[in-house]
């Protein structure tokens, strides 16, 4: 009886690397190598622009030069269209790394003959190929190509197309509507392609979200998820970005709050490097003021930091931590500082932690700072918010960042569920500050609700905030109460010496 054993290679599928931020970790390294890539979407979500940067990419990045064959948009129009986005392609063009072609199609012509053969099309593409010495091309778009055929000459049709295209060894995107076309009436993107991916542009509560999700793949790997991308001025960036799963890096080196009694709660030391901090409480307790504190610390130790903003404007948050002794306009000034700031309403989560992942990957800050966390919690389920945020620490996490979250939460839910931000969970250190009425007077407590990997005080301090900055203080506790600091004070000026300080 023999037995059959299975042999492992070291085969690695050919791919080329798009050069788009996230879509190569989704794809697990680019498009498939000499082959066509299907992309799909609505009107409006962005398949020219995404086909265009492949391009685009390819000769910065690779030195691959390009095609781009338009069946729809004429290519002066085009240039002008993408200029925004930084792409230049009238210089691609001089330097003979770009070839652009408007195929105009006449549809009343094969509708009247009868008869339909793209055989000038190849003849068409062969040129532009060789010319440039092409590793990419774009067909844009499948539609307006095959515009009103049956489906026998259709699928015969698609077929010369695809096979065409492999023969000449070059990586293709070809862009198509989605939706009630020819293309997904006959099923014909499963039949022929070896890559499928659909972009879609959605409303939800007045606010679009442009989404990519890949279809199939042949002969790979790749996320099945929905993400988000964005199309800004530097181009187009998906998130999350997903890669093989990593082990965060861990540290026993501290880092300040800026505070040094909360230092000495924190097993007299600080946060641990890369970990992640929520400071939550109700309004007016002050986690602004704890955050200042610890990136103007952070800032002093010559250490780059990101503030995120999302209720305050960041000449309004420097302007009030001036009234207690915190200074950030110098830090900003020396580039160790950076706001980035956006009303929640302008996008959704995932758009917001796009833009800051790519501040982030520019300016490589060491620690950064949202503020709060809970004003960008506003809509969606939470379990979707869960795991963006989920998505967002553990990608701070690999970076080795430092975070703080501030949460503000309502006063009703702190006996019932002091954590109704829903992220306490996943936080390395949490820390509580709230309100506590005593004597008639209103007091700040500070108290550690948690500390992983470190022995911390469970003592509930006041938390006081001056002009000269923040402190925290042990509650004077008197014969059957505790009292603030005010009062307490007031009291021992009417309190005769005790024989200790007599003494001293």
């Amino acid at each position: 009886m023999s037995t059959v054993s299975r042999k492992t290679t070291n085969f690695k599928f050919p791919k080329s690397l798009t050069g788009i931020q996230g879509l190569d970790d989704i794809t697990t390294g680019g498009l498939p190598k000499n082959r066509p890539t299907l992309l799909l979407g609505n009107t409006g979500c962005g398949k020219t622009i995404m086909a265009m940067e492949f391009l685009v990419n390819g000769i910065t990045m690779y030195n691959e030069p390009g095609v781009f064959i338009a069946f729809e948009e004429k290519t002066d129009e085009l240039v002008v269209n993408v200029k925004s986005l930084g792409y230049d392609l009238e210089k691609h063009i001089a330097d003979k790394k770009l070839h652009m072609e408007y195929v105009q199609i006449s549809r009343d012509e094969f509708v009247d003959t009868g008869k339909y053969d793209i055989e000038g099309l190849f003849v068409r593409l062969a040129h532009a190929i060789s010319k440039v010495k092409a590793k990419r091309v774009v067909l844009d778009s499948l539609d307006t190509l095959f515009y009103s055929l049956d489906y026998q000459i259709l699928r015969s049709e698609f077929k010369r197309l695809f096979s065409w295209l492999k023969e000449k060894k070059v990586t293709v995107i070809i862009t198509g509507e989605i939706g009630d076309t020819f293309l997904t009436r006959h099923g014909l993107e499963e039949y022929v392609a070896d890559c499928v991916i659909v972009l879609d542009n959605r409303v939800a509560n007045q606010i679009t979200t442009r989404r990519l999700r890949v279809i199939k793949y042949r002969g790979s790997i790749h996320g099945n998820n929905e993400y988000p991308f964005i199309i800004d001025k530097n181009g187009i960036a998906v998130f999350p970005i997903i890669s093989e799963a990593l082990q965060p890096k861990t540290s026993s080196e501290k880092i300040s709050s800026g505070i040094p009694p909360l230092d000495e709660m924190l097993n007299k030391k600080g946060f641990y490097v890369g970990s992640s901090i929520l400071i939550s409480g109700t309004a007016g307790t002050g986690k602004t003021s704890v955050a200042a504190s610890f990136v103007s610390n952070v800032c002093r130790q010559k250490q780059r930091c990101l503030f995120c903003a999302f209720e305050e404007a960041p000449n309004q948050v420097m302007r009030n931590m001036r009234s207690i002794g915190i200074s950030l306009e110098p830090f900003v000034k020396s580039g160790h500082l950076q706001f980035y700031y956006s009303r929640p309403t302008l996008q959704n989560l995932e758009l917001h932690f796009i833009a800051i992942k790519k501040i982030i990957a520019e300016t490589k800050p060491s620690v950064v700072v949202l503020d709060p966390i809970t004003n960008l919690m506003t809509e969606g389920p939470n379990s979707d918010i869960r795991s963006m945020l989920t998505r967002f620490v553990d990608y701070l996490k690999t970076e080795h960042i430092t975070v703080m979250f501030t949460a503000a939460i309502t006063v009703g839910s702190i006996a019932r569920n002091p954590s109704d931000e829903g992220i306490s969970s996943m936080v390395d250190t949490w820390i509580m500050v709230q309100d506590v009425e005593l004597d008639d007077e209103r007091n700040r407590s500070l108290y550690i609700m948690k500390s992983r990997g470190m022995p911390h005080s469970k003592e509930v301090r006041e938390f006081v905030i001056s002009s000269k900055g923040i402190t925290l203080i042990p509650f004077a506790k008197g014969k059957n109460e505790i009292s603030g600091s005010s009062k307490a004070a007031g009291r021992s000026r009417n309190l005769s010496p005790s024989k200790d300080s007599s003494t001293e």
